[in-house]
């Protein structure tokens, strides 16, 4: 429904109130300490592993503690669900009082949660356990926040309001990288690995604490109040939501037509960017995470840019808009990142040949997306080793029977049947044939000595990270505003916020593993962009042919 005479004449741009600055404020702080809290467990991964998963194997335990990580993903939807469905029935306010208290104390006690050394079995089943604790907390809390906000916001500046909320995200990874860069330099590595990655989780408590004081000064959001004075709240809003088929074919719309794409843009631009200068470009932690950090610094303001533009030309128009750029220019933008953080590297996969040459029935499908499968097979052993040694091979058949080799430079390296040790071995052989040394001081790859990049190969990276940034702020600011506005008030928490997670907690993070399984099922280092990419312009298409505009409704109405 379009806004109403008495709803335009609150267009007029004018400065914040007092009590609005305290809604964005409240709402995105406790936005912000949620995402740092989920973020800590994924930059953290590695040591978590070491702690609680330590009776494994090294790969073993790295397998089972992105399990744990994921495991929070695939619980988001649920969360979403059940504290959608509490904050139409008896208010924002409260409901998301509850998520920041689950999400705050779930991360405290993972801080606190002794290792496998001390108590065994039971230490990597609680972690389990709190992490699908905080993935429930974060499936309830962005719903409630946006809502919050946008409910609050004058009409003709929702996207500008719940823009704030939309960079929570961003800044609460940023927090947390710049914490744990700063107890790696203070403590050092040793340190940090042994009692100093406790600290993060712990100090959450302060961050906890602030939140919920904050929280607690609030008043019910207005749309809903007023709502409950005439008794028109939704009495079953899942089954108004979603057993209507009305609502569900907009849920699905939201989903299809704009939070899939915004999506794995958002995590191709920073998780998927952070993966691939570490994992396969070979940049050290240390230099990844300053790198991303400052593209993180430089380009958040956009959320807040995108967000008010989004006002004035539309959602749909800005959303779709950066969507198609994005998908049409991520390749180029991974090939020259690759150019200028690895310029060895760059020479070495367009001149170096690497190939496995099996016979084609022994080779089976390496897609492993979770990271649960064990390879026995010599052709896909090899294949998933030089994947993770960011080698670049082509699959050569070879006569039935024909045991399986591997050939780098010219040269034939044996083939092992542990994963690890082929690593090694193709690492060694591809550093003879030209690959870049990581370790040797020579090896052209970037690095930073400080917190501040010191050279015009680092800064340049920089850029191209910010350009990616600019991406996620341009599909990402909007689409809390987006979503609100599609929806009815008496059921908007419980809508809105499903094909919100299923998209950023499926469809979005799963495309770190889904895009690097791809790229061992090829051995093509870029080959893994086209899950962000084919999903972004899928999106684009169904936004553009069945998304319409919301930025002019009014979202007092209860049918919308």
């Amino acid at each position: 429904m379009a806004d109403t005479a008495a709803t335009r004449a609150g267009r007029e741009i004018r400065p914040m109130t007092p009590e609005e600055k305290k809604v964005i404020l409240a709402s995105s702080l406790g936005t912000v300490f949620e995402w740092y809290d989920f973020y800590l467990y994924g930059a953290l991964a590695a040591m978590i592993g070491a702690q609680f998963f330590s009776a494994f194997d090294v790969s073993t335990r790295n397998v089972f503690a992105l399990l744990a990580f994921a495991a929070g993903f695939l619980v988001r939807p649920f969360g979403a669900l059940f504290f959608g469905r509490l904050g139409d029935l008896i208010g924002r306010k409260q409901t998301f009082l509850v998520t920041i208290l689950m999400m705050g104390l779930s991360t405290f006690a993972v801080g606190l949660l002794p290792s496998y050394a001390t108590i065994g079995w039971p230490a990597p089943v609680i972690l389990i356990i709190l992490r699908m604790l905080q993935g429930l907390a974060l499936g309830g809390e962005y719903g409630g926040a946006a809502v919050y906000v946008a409910e609050h916001a004058p009409v003709g500046r929702r996207g500008f309001y719940t823009s704030w909320i939309q960079t929570t995200a961003t800044l609460g990874l940023l927090l947390s990288l710049v914490v744990i860069l700063g107890l790696r330099l203070y403590l050092g590595e040793k340190a940090f690995a042994e009692y100093g990655w406790r600290i993060p989780f712990l100090g959450s408590i302060f961050l906890l604490a602030i939140s919920v004081w904050i929280r607690l000064q609030m008043h019910e959001s207005p749309a809903f109040q007023k709502m409950k004075e005439e008794g028109t709240t939704s009495k079953a809003p899942l089954g108004e939501a979603f057993g209507n088929w009305k609502n569900l074919k907009i849920v699905i719309i939201a989903l299809l037509g704009l939070v899939a794409g915004q999506a794995v843009i958002w995590y191709a631009g920073q998780f998927y960017a952070l993966f691939f200068l570490q994992s396969i470009l070979k940049v050290d932690l240390f230099t990844a995470n300053v790198l991303v950090a400052w593209s993180l610094i430089i380009g958040t303001g956009g959320f807040i840019f995108f967000g008010s533009l989004s006002d004035k030309i539309g959602r749909k128009t800005v959303i779709l808009g950066t969507m198609l750029i994005a998908g049409l220019t991520l390749f180029p933008i991974f090939h020259k990142i690759t150019e200028v953080a690895s310029p060895k590297l760059d020479a070495a996969l367009k001149n170096v040949k690497a190939e496995v040459v099996a016979d084609p029935s022994t080779c089976g499908n390496v897609i492993d997306p979770v990271g649960i499968r064990t390879f026995t097979v010599p052709c896909d052993v090899a294949r998933v080793a030089l994947a993770r040694a960011a080698v670049k091979y082509t699959l050569v058949p070879a006569p039935a029977g024909s045991a399986t080799k591997v050939v780098i430079g010219g040269k034939e390296v044996p083939v092992d049947a542990a994963i690890p040790k082929n690593i090694a071995a193709f690492t060694a052989a591809s550093i003879a044939a030209g690959y870049p040394d990581p370790k040797a001081a020579d090896s052209g790859i970037v690095k930073v000595n400080g917190v501040i990049p010191d050279s015009a190969q680092a800064w340049t990276i920089v850029g191209l990270l910010t350009i990616l940034i600019i991406y996620v702020t341009g599909v990402y600011g909007p689409i809390a505003a987006a979503l609100v506005e599609f929806f009815p008030t008496r059921i908007r928490y419980t809508a809105m916020s499903l094909p919100y997670h299923i998209g950023n907690g499926w469809f979005g993070g799963f495309l770190p593993p889904t895009s690097f399984a791809m790229v061992a099922a090829t051995g093509d280092i870029f080959y893994g962009l086209w899950y962000p990419v084919v999903i972004a312009l899928g999106t684009f298409v169904i936004g553009m042919i069945f998304v319409k505009e919301t930025k002019d409704r009014d979202i007092y109405s209860i049918e919308n």
